[in-house]
């Protein structure tokens, strides 16, 4: 397989490659639209310098790319994982004059997972720059997006932010730039884009606001992430990470859920109807048939994260634990919860489930277990639960009057 450079602006080119097939990333994350891993030759009148590499088993399409390339004089290392650093070390061998910049912390794990000469592998400060020789590259250190290690890399004559893994999507097309339509339109990118917000940046959200913030002193004409297409409309994405990213939900229920003999589905069938009454928006997912992402992407804006889970001996579903162990580690916005399902003579469910969600510090409306299938004592109780979830919204400004107006104004602002 082999491919061609493709220019971005004058002695700007990607040499990135496309992961067409690939389903899996870290043997967790689901890649139902593939991948890319981007890379990035940027040619001065004095050097060239290589922005990140591509995964592995991808490096022959990189050379590929490179054939015409003589020399190149640095090779930046915006991130140390294997996607974006893991072809180094034939790079080093390839042009034996080039060196490696990287934050101090990107140097430590460089030399720990890859085994490079040390001597090849400098440090770069915060707010450090390189010439090239009308084209200067400066290093803006971005600590855990969504490593300890990372930075950014901004091209300040042609305002270009280099941007790792920020602004991301697992994405394949061979489309460069985020088109209004097209399989790189502006709506398919903005939900892959939303997918791999949620399943890779959510845990780092407040950080990610310091670091938009930070981002608002540089000038970006076009943003080039480690995957995905390119922004030539820089906006489009940074408003919708400024979107995700902020302290306020919307008037969203998500509701993970299973159910082994129907009683808890009878259970969630009843209890999505009473808040839909109540006029909150539900997002359910079966996690008998959900993918991670999509759930992770349900988390992104809700209020309140309602778990329905049947007993198993006496704990909550392995499905519904895997779901909530996951919502832990991601740390969504959410502000409130609840816990529904069934048992057969015993359940530890509720303690199990809200032990396994502590990071959330949600505030947890009465849970409603019962046991055996549902009676109509048991639906009036779902329907208590959806008048408590609906009072909280409203306290909290979510829910919108008749005149579509937040019922209590500024209270989530």
């Amino acid at each position: 397989m082999s491919t061609r450079p493709r220019e971005i602006t004058n002695g700007v080119s990607s040499v990135g490659v496309q992961d067409w097939d690939r389903r899996l990333f870290d043997a967790l994350i689901p890649l139902p639209d593939g991948t890319s891993y981007n890379a990035y030759l940027v040619e001065g009148t004095d050097k060239t310098a290589l922005i990140d590499t591509v995964d592995p088993p991808f490096l022959e399409t990189l050379v590929d790319q490179l054939a015409g390339i003589e020399r190149i004089d640095i090779i930046i290392s915006n991130h140390a994982e294997q996607d974006h650093s893991g072809s180094i070390g034939p790079l080093l061998e390839k042009y034996p004059d080039a060196k490696v910049l990287a934050t101090p912390k990107c140097r430590a794990l460089l030399l720990d997972e890859l085994h490079l000469d040390a001597a090849r592998v400098e440090a770069v400060e915060d707010g450090a720059t390189v010439e090239l020789g009308g084209k200067t590259l400066e290093f803006i250190h971005m600590p855990w997006v969504h490593w300890p290690d990372t930075m950014v890399t901004y091209l300040r004559e042609d305002k270009v932010l280099f941007s790792c893994d920020l602004f991301g999507s697992h994405l394949a097309t061979n489309e460069l730039f985020v088109r209004p339509e097209g399989p790189a339109g502006e709506e398919r990118v903005h939900e892959a884009g939303k997918r791999y917000y949620a399943e890779i940046m959510m845990p780092f959200r407040k950080l990610i606001q310091k670091h938009l913030e930070k981002l608002d002193g540089y000038d970006i004409a076009t943003i080039c992430p480690s995957h995905g297409p390119l922004h030539a409309r820089p906006a489009l994405i940074v408003d919708a990470y400024r979107e995700w990213t902020s302290n306020t939900p919307k008037n969203i229920a998500a509701i993970p859920y299973v159910s082994m003999h129907d009683s808890t589905r009878q259970m969630i069938d009843h209890l999505v109807d009473a808040l839909t009454q109540r006029g909150i928006v539900v997002e359910r997912f079966n996690l008998e048939e959900v993918d991670l992402g999509r759930l992770a992407m349900g988390l992104v804006d809700a209020a309140t994260i309602i778990i329905g889970t049947p007993t198993v001996l006496t704990g909550a579903h392995p499905s519904v634990v895997h779901a909530a162990y996951i919502a832990n580690a991601l740390r969504p916005k959410a502000m409130f919860g609840s816990i529904v399902g069934s048992y057969g003579w015993a359940s530890r469910a509720v303690d199990q489930i809200t032990d396994l969600i502590s990071n959330l510090k949600l505030d947890l409306v009465e849970p409603v277990v019962i046991k055996g299938a549902p009676r109509e004592e048991d639906f009036a109780a779902l329907d208590v639960l959806a008048d408590g979830i609906a009072a909280k919204h409203r306290e909290a400004g979510l829910l919108l009057a008749a005149d579509g107006e937040p019922t209590k104004p500024g209270a989530h602002g």
